[in-house]
């Protein structure tokens, strides 16, 4: 939100300096009466302050700058394998591998009946 801020500070910094140059009319000053008067200094001020925060920013982030950035909604709770074995007791994990345990020695045994056969 600070940056946003800061960015639309910018901007109308930047669109005064433009006024200035094409028009030879200073915005803030129109709007407060005259360039030395208190509300126009803080106003320059404010926009100075914004302006050295995107330049900090903006090298704190290597060249780039998010200016309005959106929540992002929570994820949903992601189901992978590795997540599942995590979540499940010693126990569990325990008989979920005898299982795969006695399925491997069942195949092997029924790949070796099935090679005998073949070789008779």
């Amino acid at each position: 939100m600070i940056t946003f801020i800061a960015f639309v500070l910018t901007i109308l910094g930047c669109i005064n300096w433009l006024l200035i140059g094409l028009l030879q009319y200073d915005f803030i000053a129109g709007l407060f009466g005259y360039q030395a008067n208190i509300f126009s200094r803080l106003c320059y001020i404010i926009i100075g302050i914004g302006c050295l925060y995107l330049i900090i920013r903006v090298i704190v982030n290597k060249g780039s700058v998010k200016v309005f950035e959106r929540k992002q909604k929570k994820k949903q709770k992601d189901v992978t394998s590795e997540n599942a074995w995590a979540n499940l007791t010693k126990k569990q994990q325990l008989e979920i591998l005898d299982e795969i345990e006695l399925r491997r020695k069942s195949n092997a045994l029924a790949n070796e009946d099935a090679n005998a056969i073949n070789d008779n």
